[in-house]
């Protein structure tokens, strides 16, 4: 017979469930939600706590960044990795970025979103899209390469542009690895330091709430959830669009490479549920680079594919472009040929790139590919302006979640992944820190280590190696 808990039991039972981050933003997001749609003037004007708690993330993104890849980079035997890694990121961003395009535009082409809408472009206001279209102009790969170079190192710390300080860490990393045994005590320093930056990201973090709480009830209270209804078909396609991508293109690459797609994602939901609640990826940066290093991929390749990631590997808005020109399309009765549809695959794949780290860059990337393709008109962007940002939510958890999944099977590709320390993390057992690259002892198993293969794709364990958890590739 079952002994009931004591009411003592029960009362710790919930104290330690609600002290959990991810029960406390969810809480918010809900308190949010209901304030923003009950009281939509207060709502409005909690817009200070949501932008306040951003700004507060991205004052510590770039020195997180670049004592992540610094010390990674500087700590690597063989500066050739570098390279290495660089070049697996990109051929698996330009890979799966393609792939998300191609996913919109199939899923676009099945339902058809705008089809019986019959919209009138002269009825449209147009107003409203101009000043994207304009941003969208000024864009240009070229010029995104540029920008890519600080004007000054302190340029690139003031600015926060994510791509100028890792541009610049890369740099630092390899001359401090070159410079050899003199680099040791600026190595050794930066190592010291990476722990009470870290430690500052936890403590920003417990403002997570507040700030989740701010931007939902501002979201809901300016646009009501009543604008949602007439374009709910868009909102529920792309939905369902991003949900068939995360857990049938990524669940497949997460399951060739050892790991289920769905542990992954359990390890990250404070990450992707302060995602929901600000509509900004930024957000949870930080905190993601160091959860994906204590998850067993070294900090060289967390600190190169990550932040690259959030400018080259933006699956969900890559798979909003397509899906959003197609219902453009379709509403205004504007039939696309299959020529068309390649010419706006191709451009896409470009004007995406073009307006990485952009303000309302979903938006802007849009605006850029359809004014190359004739056939689909701008001012249609009028249309799905005001549920943008109800999609916008989605958009900034695919791409969460696709750059996590990038940054283990770059790690699982160059054999800088911890398959024992990826399932400590999964079961919950976390070290307390994650200054260094070395592995830790393979933990108890448990539900979700038992889900783990032992023996992942094209790779095997040697009886040395097998309680350390390494990895040795096939003869």
């Amino acid at each position: 017979m079952l002994t009931p808990l004591a009411p003592s039991a029960n009362r710790a039972s919930r104290k330690s469930l609600c002290g959990k981050p991810y029960v406390q933003v969810l809480v918010a997001i809900i308190l949010g939600v209901a304030v923003g749609h009950f009281y939509p003037q207060i709502g409005e004007h909690l817009k200070p706590l949501g932008d306040g708690f951003i700004k507060l993330v991205k004052m510590i993104i770039a020195p997180v960044i670049f004592l992540t890849v610094a010390t990674g980079i500087a700590g690597m035997s063989d500066l050739q990795k570098v390279g290495r890694v660089a070049g697996k990121a990109m051929v698996y961003f330009v890979t799966f970025s393609t792939l998300a395009l191609l996913v919109g535009l199939i899923v676009g082409n099945v339902i058809q979103p705008g089809a019986g809408l019959n919209i009138d472009l002269t009825s449209l206001n147009v107003q409203a899209v101009n000043g994207y279209a304009a941003k969208a102009h000024e864009q240009s790969v070229a010029g995104f390469l540029m920008n890519m170079i600080p004007t000054t190192i302190v340029g690139a710390f003031v600015e926060g542009d994510i791509l100028q300080v890792l541009f610049f860490s890369v740099l630092f990393g390899i001359a401090l690895a070159m410079v050899g045994e003199s680099g040791k005590s600026v190595l050794s320093f930066l190592q010291d330091l990476t722990a009470p930056v870290f430690k500052l990201v936890s403590i920003l973090m417990k403002a997570a709430p507040f700030g989740a709480f701010g931007a939902m009830a501002f979201t809901i209270g300016k646009y009501g959830i009543g604008s949602v209804a007439n374009l709910a078909m868009l909102v529920g396609t792309f939905y369902l669009t991003a949900f068939l991508f995360v857990f049938g293109v990524l669940g497949a690459v997460c399951r060739y490479n050892g790991f289920p797609i769905f542990s992954l994602i359990r390890y990250i939901k404070e990450e992707l549920l302060l995602v929901l609640g600000t509509s900004s990826s930024e957000a949870a940066l930080p905190s993601l680079m160091e959860k994906m290093e204590k998850a067993g991929a070294k900090r060289s390749v967390v600190g190169l594919v990550i932040p690259t990631g959030y400018s080259f590997n933006l699956d969900g808005t890559n798979i909003y472009m397509t899906l959003a020109a197609l219902f453009i399309a379709q509403a205004t009765n504007m039939d696309l040929s299959v020529s068309d549809q390649v010419l706006l695959l191709l451009v896409a794949m470009l004007s995406s790139k073009g307006a990485a780290g952009v303000t309302g860059a979903g938006f802007i990337t849009l605006a850029a590919t359809l004014s190359v393709v004739p056939s689909v008109p701008v001012a249609g962007m009028a249309l799905i302006l005001g549920v943008d940002r109800f999609m916008s939510e989605c958009r900034a958890l695919t791409n969460l979640i696709g750059n996590a999944v990038a940054s283990l099977v770059v790690a699982r590709w160059e054999g800088e992944l911890d398959q024992a320390q990826l399932q400590a993390a999964f079961c919950g057992h976390q070290p307390a820190a994650t200054s260094t690259d070395q592995p830790l002892t393979a933990p108890a198993p448990c539900k979700a280590a038992a889900s783990l293969p032992v023996e992942s794709p094209g790779w095997s364990q040697t009886p040395d190696n097998r309680a350390a958890g390494s990895k040795q590739p096939r003869a």
